[in-house]
């Protein structure tokens, strides 16, 4: 995955680099074939192929152990980016049901290119699998960026280059790599293959909404736009886009991908499911045993927030393993792609908002006015601040979590709370008892503070787990003594926060924790 900082590089297109508001922040079996893309539009079709198939689980659903004994491909990085532009493309899908066609938007200057599909899981450390690859398709350059005037929403109006049928692609974790013939442009596409059911298992939730907020494809994300200051920034992004950031993967490389490595290595029961798939099925999450909320989650629509809160009191566990989770109000609203492809978050100019004007919640912070709803209210924590980098200082070595690492009380694990951090707050307070696991001293911006994390239980039996840094699933890939890659996270503080990890998601995945294990 290359180096991991905590940057996420801007663009006026995909590859260039500009300012950022964290400067620091840092086939299975089957045939897949194609189908017309857009109607009435004249577009290649991409050729199916046949991979090695997988077993089915009893009762449906992803046989996690059956589909990692597969054959990996430790080919699937991209390692030739190429110049700006080189080929770069978007899904009109966020996520798709087994099975379920979408179109791929793909522009480059290659006269040809072909699609690569890899699901992401352990396959014995390769990380990845080679599910389908097209034929060799026709390459066309597509329009620059376009600009919404009233919120400055930046999208690529392009005309769609294939379909693609999803026909017996595993639930998962995508990325498509786009290769050009010419063997001098790589770039990747982030698709969710859904699972039609998440009962009886733990639910990775990708964290698209918030992938968008940084997006600075076209020059303009959430934070800032083409001046490079705040108030050029846009008050809508689009995912009608290529990602910029990590060679058209976003965050999900370095926010999400060790963790979904490390629960396929384990066997565990999974399902997958974008937040936009939360937000937008009622029922989506009954029946979970845990949901998983990953590195950086911050941005959720009022839907997404009240669903997971309804499984949380139903008994299902929830893993916060970042910072900064549910911390920013967004609307979802169509394209003329379809349903929920822009995130609307205006922020602290929420008034000027044409929805809030017309009854909808504020796009501002949840726990801020008009309608404050803290995110203690979810996971018993509160976000505090940033920039930070400081070691991980354990506070209740006894705890059932840290069984196996050895820790003792004050052990500290180097660079683990960085570079957002939350806390317990006494004027926030949780919906259930809560104990404080680590408690980590740190200076941000001048100011002393505790980046804190802890374990909370609800009257459902439900368990609830809140890292408190945005670093925790970077961490799980930190090895060796530690670099500049690596925030300078070593190879113990990596395997403290897999066992950890590990321990979480077992017991999450047994069904409500809580009844197990009470704070103390």
């Amino acid at each position: 995955m290359g180096s991991r900082d905590e940057r996420e590089p801007g663009a006026a297109g995909a590859g260039a680099r500009g300012p950022d508001r964290r400067r620091v922040l840092g086939v299975a079996a089957g045939l897949a074939g194609a189908w017309p893309a857009g109607a009435g539009r004249a577009v290649a079709q991409v050729r199916g192929g046949r991979t090695a198939g997988r077993a089915a689980p009893a009762g449906g659903g992803l046989d996690v152990p059956a589909e990692n004994s597969l054959p990996g491909d430790p080919g699937w990085r991209v390692v030739r980016p190429g110049a700006p532009h080189a080929v770069e493309g978007f899904a009109s899908r966020s996520s798709v049901a087994p099975g379920e066609p979408f179109d791929l938007y793909v522009s480059t200057q290659s006269a040809s290119y072909t699609v690569s599909a890899y699901r992401m899981g352990w396959y014995a450390g390769a990380r990845a699998r080679l599910v389908w690859r097209s034929a060799l398709l026709p390459g066309a350059r597509q329009t620059a960026a376009v600009v919404d005037g009233p919120t400055r929403m930046v999208r690529a109006d392009w005309r769609p280059s294939t379909g693609v049928d999803t026909t017996g692609w595993p639930e998962g974790c995508y990325l498509l790599r786009l290769d050009t013939a010419d063997g001098r442009a790589q770039r990747f596409v982030p698709l969710t293959v859904r699972s039609r059911t998440t009962a009886g298992r733990l639910v990775v939730v990708n964290s698209v909404a918030t992938w968008q907020a940084y997006n600075r494809w076209g020059g303009a994300d959430l934070y800032r736009g083409g001046t490079g200051k705040k108030d050029s920034r846009s008050l809508a992004v689009s995912f009608d886009r290529p990602y910029a950031a990590r060679n058209g993967a976003g965050q999900f490389s370095f926010f999400e991908a060790p963790l979904v490595a490390l629960a396929e290595r384990l066997g565990l029961p999974l399902a997958y499911a974008t937040g936009v798939d939360v937000a937008r099925e009622p029922g989506l999450l009954l029946g979970a045993t845990g949901i998983v909320s990953l590195g950086h989650d911050e941005y959720w629509s009022p839907q997404q927030r009240r669903h997971v809160m309804r499984a949380r009191d139903r008994g299902s566990n929830l893993a916060v393993l970042g910072a900064n989770c549910c911390y920013r109000r967004v609307r979802f609203e169509p394209s003329s792609l379809g349903p929920d492809r822009t995130v609307v978050c205006f922020k602290e100019d929420y008034e000027a908002d044409p929805g809030y004007r017309a009854g909808l919640p504020p796009t501002n912070d949840f726990r801020r006015a008009p309608l404050p709803q803290p995110e203690s209210e979810l996971h018993g924590m509160m976000y505090d601040g940033y920039p930070v980098d400081a070691p991980y200082v354990v506070a209740a070595p006894s705890h059932w979590l840290l069984t196996g690492t050895g820790a003792r009380h004050g052990d500290a694990f180097a660079h683990l709370v960085g570079v957002e951090y939350d806390r317990v707050h006494p004027d926030f307070p949780a919906p259930g008892p809560i104990e404080v696991i680590a408690r980590s001293p740190v200076v941000c911006k001048g100011r002393r503070a505790t980046a804190e994390s802890a374990y909370l239980t609800l009257p459902s039996g439900a368990g609830v787990f809140t890292a408190g840094t945005m670093r925790w699933v970077e961490a799980l890939d930190a090895a060796g003594g530690g670099g500049k890659g690596d925030h300078g996270m070593d190879g113990r503080t990596g395997a403290f926060a897999r066992t950890v990890t590990e321990n979480l998601l077992r017991a999450f995945s047994r069904g409500p924790a809580g009844l197990a294990h009470r704070p103390v």
